[in-house]
């Protein structure tokens, strides 16, 4: 199966996308994915969480490949480790750089976080132009979001590529990250831990459409030869 690159991009700071980038490298590594993080912005905040991963796991153990480096090695270094996993998630720097745009045309698909606030939607329009000139999928997922609240409702009338599963406004996140881990990890029954799952479900489908269709091939496959041996 090749490999699919995730970048997760917004104009705008403060918007979650380390929190993001975390979790669903998790998620992703959970559901049995071997995958790759690649910390491209200069704040470094997702490299800081990921040390301390490996200080609690051990080096080696965090079920991640993680590499920082500067935007433009990006291209060597997804060359480097794309014949080792089956997703590359790219944590990019807000503004529109450079080194995000380079994040952004090398993926396969590309989550934009927005909060539910006028600022990051006219944020949101710009990086959403971006992603569209490059013609990348991308979908916009609403990170600390007050569930059925008009403000919400507004910004999914505004842009049609919004993902169904969102994320709340819950301590839980920014206290596992606290950790080194990430609320799969740290309350996996918890409605933070769902939203998450939901967002990996969603986002998989997208990514690997062939694996939706894998299950009706084994009853294809099973009929057959119950058919031949009747």
């Amino acid at each position: 199966m090749p490999h699919k690159i995730i970048t997760i991009a917004q104009q705008k700071g403060g918007a979650g996308k380390t929190t993001i980038a975390a979790h669903l490298a998790v998620a992703f590594s959970q559901r049995g994915k071997r995958v790759a993080v690649i910390d491209i912005d200069p704040q470094g905040s997702l490299t800081q969480w990921h040390k301390i991963r490996e200080r609690k796991f051990g080096e080696g153990f965090t079920g991640l490949m993680f590499s920082t480096i500067s935007g433009w090695r990006l291209p060597n270094e997804i060359d480097r480790v794309k014949g080792s996993c089956d997703i590359i998630i790219i944590d990019s720097p807000p503004h529109t750089q450079t080194e995000t745009k380079t994040a952004i045309r090398i993926a396969d698909f590309v989550i934009i976080p927005a909060q539910p606030s006028p600022t990051d939607l006219w944020a949101t329009a710009e990086t959403v132009k971006l992603v569209t000139e490059e013609r990348i999928p991308h979908r916009i997922l609403l990170n600390r979001a007050v569930l059925n609240s008009k403000l919400l409702k507004d910004i999914e009338k505004e842009f049609s590529s919004v993902l169904n599963a969102k994320i709340g406004n819950r301590i839980t996140f920014a206290s596992s990250m606290l950790e080194g881990r990430t609320v799969t990890e740290t309350s996996p029954a918890s409605p933070a831990s769902e939203e998450i799952k939901a967002i990996l479900k969603e986002v998989s489908k997208m990514l690997f459409p062939e694996e939706k269709k894998e299950p009706q091939a084994k009853k294809a496959k099973v009929k057959q030869v119950a058919e031949a041996l009747a």
